[in-house]
């Protein structure tokens, strides 16, 4: 698992791979099946962004554990899988279904965060306009990756294999180098629940000093965006590769 290319987020290498057999164990001594494990991974997704909504640093705090958490669920539920030997396209679905759902609400979450949750004002609801702007672009970024996975499997060729390089490196010069500078400065990598979580916490520090209202609002003006111009960079690295070309 750790081997491959997309296959762990790195706090799972980084430490909950070395946590989640235990949690593992509690799973496979009850009758919860691998897609009710995924189920729980859901729900902690969910209550990572709607956890945002709580004034002040204790919704980011709160939420920063909530996304390790899911993260942590979300090693679970393949190993509960493998042990029982449940594994299915149905579980695929689901898991696919928790990320993107969950990376789609925490910047949603954000933008009311950014409005003054509580609000009222009709000028506050630009904050959440552009919280809305940015859920919208970090899905079709996610979606741009599962997009390749159904060109191909329409246009009958073999699945893409789990590894760095190969069909992945954008064909022109150029455009490899880029690729392989942005590894340096991952900006395109900010978008996951994890990072997310990381980064609205380190701003409500900052909060703390300006005001949260504020910080928030500096941080969805930033991170739109750089959504932007990671979607693009995105869309053109993948038209530039082999990834959907025959």
């Amino acid at each position: 698992m750790r081997s491959r290319a997309n296959a762990e987020h790195w706090t799972a290498s980084l430490y909950l791979r070395n946590l989640s057999p235990y949690l593992t164990w509690v799973f496979l001594k009850t009758s919860i099946t691998a897609n009710g494990v995924t189920g729980f991974m859901i729900l902690a997704g969910w209550a990572t962004a709607f956890s945002l909504l709580i004034p002040g640093l204790v919704g980011p705090a709160l939420a920063l554990v909530l996304g390790q958490l899911q993260m942590l669920i979300d090693c679970c539920d393949g190993e509960v899988a493998r042990w029982r030997g449940t594994s299915s396209p149905a579980g695929v679905f689901l898991d696919k279904v928790g990320h993107y759902t969950t990376e789609a609400l925490i910047p949603v979450m954000l933008g009311i965060r950014a409005a003054g949750f509580p609000f009222q004002a009709p000028a506050d609801f630009l904050w959440t306009t552009l919280g809305l702007a940015l859920a919208l672009i970090i899905v079709l970024n996610k979606a741009l990756n599962d997009m390749v996975h159904v060109a191909r499997a329409n246009a009958g060729l073999t699945k893409l294999e789990d590894k760095r390089g190969g069909a992945t490196v954008p064909s022109g010069r150029l455009l490899a180098r880029l690729r392989s500078a942005s590894r340096f400065v991952p900006f395109h990598r900010l978008y996951h629940s994890v990072e997310l979580t990381i980064i609205i916490f380190a701003i409500s520090l900052l909060g703390l000093a300006i005001g949260q209202v504020s910080a928030d609002r500096i941080l969805v003006s930033v991170l739109l965006p750089l959504s932007f111009l990671a979607l693009v960079g995105h869309f053109i690295a993948i038209m530039s590769s082999k990834r959907v070309r025959s």
